[in-house]
C-alpha cells in the first residue's frame, strides 16, 4: 500500500512539474481553450483576437436564437462564414459584422448555397487563433488578430475558380451599407446596422495578397457591372486562379469611424504581410496580459480552466477608437480621446460585481480607462454606461452600475479621473427618472404594480445609492452623504418578516399568494430567493431583520439545501442550481460568501469549492450559464485566489478557500501577492490556519490595501472545518448603515382592490414598537392624522395611505392602497386556458372596468399562448347592443402579437350564437413599438349573451429572434355597451 502511495505520489509531483514546465516554456496562453463556454449557454466565441482588441474575429454557425448569441455555438455542423465582431457570452445577440468566406466554383450569394460544413475534429482555437478544415470548398481557413485588423488566411485547392465571398448583409437588419472595390488588392467599405445597439456603423478595408483576377458586386442578390454600389443586401466576391495548396490571405480592417481610419489603423498594425509573425505576436500579448497572474501547482484540468478564465476576462472591453486616438461618441459624433483610451461593451450589470473588482487589482491602468470612458459617456450623453455597445446604450438590465465600478476603483485609490465630476455624474444618473427610479425616490421602494422588476430594482438602486454616499463622505461631502445613506436603506420596505423574504408589495399589500420560488416580472432574471440576500451595503442591517446571525445562516442553508423546483416563468439564464441557488446567473453570485458574516466561514468554504468544481470545466460545456462579458470567469478567478468582493465600494475581499496550491498576483506597482494554500485539494478544502507575512491571521477577510502592498497569505488546508478560524470580533466582516436609520414604511392586509360590497383593511409594520397613522382621502398622513387601532370596513371607493412612526427614530415614507368600487351585474366565463404566469387578475378581471397598463409586465393582462382567446360574457339579460371591443397590447420583442382578427357573437340562449363582426388587425407583424389597442365592433344587435374569439398570430417568423416559438395573446378588458 506504502509503495502505491509512494508512486501516486510521484506520478503527481510529476504531472505538476509538467504544468510549471509548461507554463516557463510555452506561458499562460497555452493553457487557455477558447472552445469553453461554447457549449450549452456559456455563449462564447473560439476566434481569434487579442486582449481588448477591437476585432474578433469568428466563424459563424448560428444565424439566430438565444444560443446562437455569438454566432456560433459547438453542436452545430455548418459554418457560414468568419466575421469580425462577436459578444463574449451575451444573453442577445448583436455584432458579427462584415463577413467572409472561401468558395470553389462560380460564386453564389445565399448563404445556405455558399455555407460549409466542416468536422469538428479540424476545428483549433488557441489564444489569438483559430483553424477549420471547411468541406464542401476543400479549403483550410485560419484566422488570427491584431486589435484593429482581422488577418485571415485560405489554403485552396487547385482551381480556375476560387472566390473570397464577402457579405454585408449577414446577421443583423441592415440600414445602410456600400462597398466599394478600388483595385485588384483593395476594397473598401461600410456596414451600418441596428439590433439591439441601435445604430452600429463600421467601416472596413481590405488587402489580399495577391491580385483578384476578377470581382463582382451582388445587389439584393444579383451581380451588378459596377466597381461600388449601395444598399442594404449588398455582397461581392474577388476571385483567383489558384494551386493546389495555394494560401490567399486577406487583411481586414475596422474602424467606427470613417474609412480613411480602417486604412491607417491597416497601415498602423499590419503594413507587412506575414501570417505567422501576426499569431505569434498575438501569443506573446496573450502571455503578457495573462502572465499578470501566475498559477502554481494545479492539476492541467484546473490550469485549463484558470486561464481560460482569465482570457475570457480579457477580451472585452474593446478598444473603440482609431490608431490616431479618434472614435464615435454616445452622441453618435466623431471624437478625439485625450489623455484616455475609449473603451466598448460595458455589461455593468454582470460585471460590476466580480469582474471590475478584479480589474482593480490586475489591471488599474485599464481601469482607469474604463472609468474614463464612462464619464465620457455622460459627458456626451447625460447618462453614466448601463449597457453601452458600439457608441449606444441599449439600456439592457437594471440599476446604473457604473456608479459602482467608479466607487469601487475610487475608494481603492483608482484617481485618475475628477471625483467631484464623477460624483456628480452619479448622483445625476440616480435621479433619472426611468426605469421606475422616479417611482423609488418618491416612495423609497417601488411598488410592484407601477413598476415591473420591482424588487430587483429596489435593491439595485438602494446599493447604487450607497456607492454614491460612500463617494460623497470621502469627498467631503457631508449633506450628499446624508441623503444618499437614507435612500440607501430602501431595502428595509420590501423586506417581509413573516417570510423572511424581499416580497413584492401591490396596492399596499403584499403579494398574496407568494412563492419564493416563483420567476415572474416582480424580480429581473430571478426569484425572491436570488434577491433576498441582495443587500451586500447592510448585511448587519439584513441580519437585524431576520433576527440575528443563527437566523440568517439558517435562511442560507436553507437556500443551499432545498429541493423546492424553480417555478413561474421558463428562464433559460437559471442554471447551475445547488437548491435554489443559480451559478449561472449573477444575482447569487456573492451568497456562497455571506457565511463569513454570520460566523461561519467554513460553510462558505465548502460552498465555494463545490460551485469552482462542480460548474467549471476545461470541456466546451463548462460554464453554467452566460459568460455575460467576463463575469462568470471573473468569479472563478477570483474564488480560486481565495477572496472575493462581495460589496465592490467597500475595500474589503471576503476569503473563500483557495483553489490552487499557489497563486502569485504581478502587481502593476512592481509588487507580489502570493496566495499558498499548503495541502489543498477538493477533500482539503478547510482552512486550518492563516499568516500574512508570516504573521497569524485569523480574519476570514482581507483588504485591498493588503493585496496591493505585496507579500504572502498563506494558508494550511485540512479536510475537516475549524470553526474557530475567521470568527469573532474583528474576525468577521461586516458591512454596516448606521446613520440616518429609516422607518420601514407600513403595510395594508387586503383581499384585493376591488370592493364588490365591502372590503375589509387591515395594517401592519415590518418592525415591531410603530404606530400606524392613515387617511382616507388621499391626503398624506402624518402623526396629526387618524392613528390606526383596528381593521377598516370601506365601502366606498377610497385611496388609503399609512405612515409608520416609531419614537426617536421618526416617521416613514407613506404607503398607498386604492380601493374601487364596482358593480358586477354581469359574469364571465373563459373556454380557453391562460398561461399560468399571465392571469390578469382572474375571469373577473375581463369585465371589472379597471384597464391593464401599457407595461403589460405590471400583471393587469391575461396571456394566451400557442391558442386563441375565447369567452362568453353573460350580460344578465337580453338587452341592445351598440358596442363591443376587445383590449389588447403587442410587444413583438417579447412574442406577444395582436390577434390577426377579432370575432365578436351575439346570442339570446347561450347556445346559438350570431356572428356580429369581425376586426382585422391593421399593424404590420414586424412593428417592433409596444402598443395597445381596443379593436372596436359598432353594431346593432340584441342578446344576453357575447361571445369574443381572438385569433392567435400563430408560429414566429424565421426573422425574429423567437423564430419557431408559439404567440402570445395579451388581453386586458372585454367592453360591451
Amino acid at each position: 500500500m506504502r509503495t502505491k502511495v509512494v508512486a501516486l505520489l510521484i506520478i503527481a509531483i510529476v504531472i505538476l512539474q509538467c504544468c510549471v514546465n509548461s507554463i516557463e516554456k510555452n506561458g499562460a496562453a497555452s493553457f487557455v481553450n477558447p472552445f469553453i463556454g461554447t457549449d450549452a449557454h456559456g455563449h462564447t466565441y473560439p476566434g481569434a483576437t487579442v486582449p481588448f482588441g477591437m476585432v474578433q474575429l469568428s466563424p459563424q454557425t448560428r444565424l439566430t436564437g438565444w444560443d446562437g448569441c455569438s454566432g456560433y455555438h459547438y453542436s452545430d455542423s455548418i459554418i457560414y462564414g468568419f466575421a469580425h465582431t462577436a459578444l463574449n457570452g451575451t444573453g442577445i445577440s448583436d455584432y458579427g459584422d462584415i463577413l467572409l468566406m472561401p468558395v470553389v466554383g462560380e460564386p453564389v450569394f445565399d448563404n445556405l448555397l455558399y455555407s460549409s460544413e466542416f468536422k469538428k475534429k479540424s476545428e483549433k482555437a488557441e489564444a489569438g487563433y483559430y483553424r477549420v478544415w471547411l468541406d464542401k470548398p476543400g479549403v483550410l481557413a485560419e484566422m488570427t488578430a491584431t486589435a484593429r485588423v482581422g488577418y485571415h488566411r485560405y489554403t485552396f485547392p487547385k482551381s480556375e475558380l476560387s472566390n473570397i465571398i464577402i457579405d454585408l448583409k449577414h446577421r443583423d437588419k441592415v440600414t445602410e451599407s456600400w462597398i466599394e472595390i478600388i483595385n485588384d488588392r483593395e476594397v473598401r467599405g461600410m456596414r451600418r446596422s441596428s439590433n439591439w445597439a441601435k445604430d452600429v456603423i463600421w467601416y472596413f478595408h481590405m488587402e489580399f495578397s495577391k491580385p483578384f483576377s476578377r470581382s463582382g458586386i451582388a445587389v439584393n442578390d444579383t451581380l451588378i457591372t459596377a466597381g461600388a454600389a449601395t444598399g442594404t443586401n449588398i455582397k461581392a466576391f474577388v476571385g483567383f486562379e489558384t494551386k493546389k495548396g495555394e494560401t490567399i490571405e486577406v487583411k481586414v480592417s475596422l474602424s467606427a469611424v470613417d474609412s480613411q481610419g480602417a486604412k491607417l489603423n491597416l497601415e498602423s498594425e499590419i503594413p507587412e504581410w506575414g501570417f505567422d509573425s501576426i499569431r505569434e505576436k498575438g501569443v506573446e500579448l496573450w502571455n503578457s496580459e495573462l502572465g499578470k497572474i501566475a498559477v502554481k501547482g494545479g492539476t492541467k484540468k484546473q490550469m485549463r480552466v484558470f486561464y481560460t478564465a482569465l482570457y475570457h476576462t480579457m477580451v472585452q472591453p474593446n478598444i473603440f477608437m482609431d490608431t490616431d486616438g479618434r472614435y464615435r461618441g454616445i452622441d453618435r459624433k466623431i471624437h478625439t480621446a485625450q489623455g484616455f483610451t475609449n473603451y466598448t461593451i460595458f455589461s455593468l450589470w454582470d460585471t460590476y460585481r466580480t469582474w471590475h473588482p478584479l480589474m482593480t487589482i490586475i489591471d488599474q491602468k485599464r481601469s482607469s480607462d474604463y472609468i474614463n470612458t464612462m464619464l465620457n459617456i455622460y459627458d456626451k450623453g447625460g447618462l453614466l454606461p448601463i449597457w453601452e455597445l458600439a457608441g449606444n446604450e441599449t439600456y439592457c438590465m437594471i440599476g446604473n452600475h457604473a456608479i459602482s465600478a467608479i466607487a469601487d476603483a475610487w475608494m481603492k485609490g483608482i484617481r485618475s479621473f475628477d471625483g467631484d465630476v464623477a460624483l456628480k455624474a452619479m448622483v445625476n444618473s440616480a435621479t433619472k427618472e426611468h426605469y421606475g427610479l422616479g417611482i423609488y425616490i418618491k416612495h423609497q421602494f417601488i411598488p410592484s404594480d407601477k413598476e415591473h422588476g420591482s424588487i430587483s430594482k429596489t435593491l439595485e438602486y438602494a446599493y447604487n445609492d450607497w456607492c454614491i454616499a460612500v463617494m460623497a463622505k470621502d469627498l467631503g461631502n457631508d449633506a450628499l452623504y446624508r441623503e444618499y445613506i437614507t435612500r440607501a436603506q430602501s431595502y428595509k420596505n420590501i423586506f417581509c418578516t413573516t417570510t423572511g423574504f424581499m416580497r413584492p408589495r401591490l396596492n399596499g399589500s403584499w403579494l398574496t399568494p407568494f412563492n419564493p420560488t416563483t420567476i415572474d416580472w416582480h424580480f429581473v432574471e430571478a426569484n425572491s430567493w436570488h434577491y433576498s440576500f441582495y443587500v451586500p451595503q447592510d448585511i448587519t442591517g439584513l441580519t437585524r431583520l431576520h433576527g440575528g446571525k443563527e437566523r440568517l445562516a439558517a435562511k442560507i442553508d436553507e437556500l443551499f439545501e432545498t429541493d423546492a423546483p424553480i417555478t413561474g416563468m421558463d428562464m433559460k439564464d437559471i442554471t447551475g442550481l445547488i437548491g435554489q441557488y443559480a451559478q449561472g446567473n449573477e444575482p447569487s453570485h456573492h451568497m456562497a460568501y455571506l457565511y463569513n458574516f454570520v460566523d461561519q466561514p467554513w460553510k462558505t468554504q465548502f460552498r465555494v469549492r463545490q460551485i469552482m468544481d462542480d460548474f467549471f470545466t476545461d470541456q466546451p460545456n463548462g460554464l453554467s450559464g452566460n459568460e455575460d462579458c467576463g463575469q462568470m470567469s471573473a468569479w472563478l478567478v477570483m474564488s480560486a485566489m481565495g477572496f472575493y468582493p462581495v460589496t465592490p465600494g467597500n475595500t474589503d475581499y471576503i476569503i473563500g478557500t483557495p483553489w490552487l496550491p499557489q497563486t502569485e498576483i504581478i502587481l502593476e506597482n512592481g509588487n507580489l501577492f502570493r496566495i499558498v494554500a499548503r495541502g489543498v485539494s477538493a477533500k482539503n478544502r478547510y482552512i486550518q490556519s492563516a499568516t500574512l507575512n508570516g504573521e497569524t491571521y485569523t480574519k476570514s477577510y482581507i483588504s485591498h490595501s493588503a493585496i496591493m502592498a505585496g507579500g504572502e497569505l498563506r494558508f494550511v488546508m485540512g479536510s475537516k472545518p475549524n470553526k474557530e478560524w475567521g470568527i469573532g470580533e474583528g474576525n468577521t466582516p461586516a458591512t454596516a448603515i448606521e446613520d440616518e436609520l429609516i422607518v420601514p414604511v407600513p403595510f395594508l392586509i387586503a383581499d384585493g382592490p376591488i370592493i364588490k360590497d365591502s372590503t375589509t383593511v387591515a395594517m401592519g409594520t415590518i418592525i415591531p414598537g410603530c404606530k400606524i397613522y392613515y387617511t382616507l382621502d388621499s391626503s398624506e398622513p402624518d402623526t396629526t392624522s387618524a392613528e390606526y387601532t383596528s381593521p377598516l370596513n370601506i365601502k366606498t371607493t377610497t385611496t388609503v395611505k399609512a405612515v409608520a412612526h416609531k419614537q426617536g427614530e421618526g416617521l416613514s415614507k407613506s404607503v398607498e392602497g386604492r380601493f374601487t368600487k364596482i358593480a358586477l351585474n354581469r359574469s364571465v366565463v373563459i373556454n380557453t386556458p391562460y398561461n399560468r404566469n399571465y392571469t390578469g387578475g382572474g375571469p373577473e378581471a375581463l369585465i371589472d372596468g379597471i384597464r391593464g397598463s401599457e407595461n403589460w409586465r405590471l400583471g393587469g393582462w391575461q396571456g394566451y399562448q400557442a391558442t386563441d382567446f375565447e369567452a362568453v360574457i353573460d350580460l344578465g339579460k337580453v338587452e341592445s347592443i351598440k358596442y363591443l371591443a376587445g383590449g389588447f397590447v403587442r410587444d413583438i420583442r417579447s412574442w406577444i402579437w395582436f390577434p390577426k382578427s377579432v370575432i365578436f357573437y351575439t346570442s339570446e340562449d347561450g347556445v346559438n350564437f350570431k356572428e356580429a363582426g369581425r376586426v382585422k388587425n391593421s399593424i404590420a407583424d414586424d412593428d417592433y413599438e409596444i402598443s395597445r389597442e381596443d379593436f372596436e365592433l359598432k353594431t346593432k344587435s340584441r342578446g344576453r349573451y357575447v361571445k369574443v374569439k381572438a385569433i392567435n398570430y400563430g408560429k414566429i417568423p424565421a426573422w425574429h429572434l423567437g423564430a419557431g416559438g408559439d404567440a402570445f395573446i395579451f388581453i386586458d378588458e372585454i367592453i360591451v355597451n
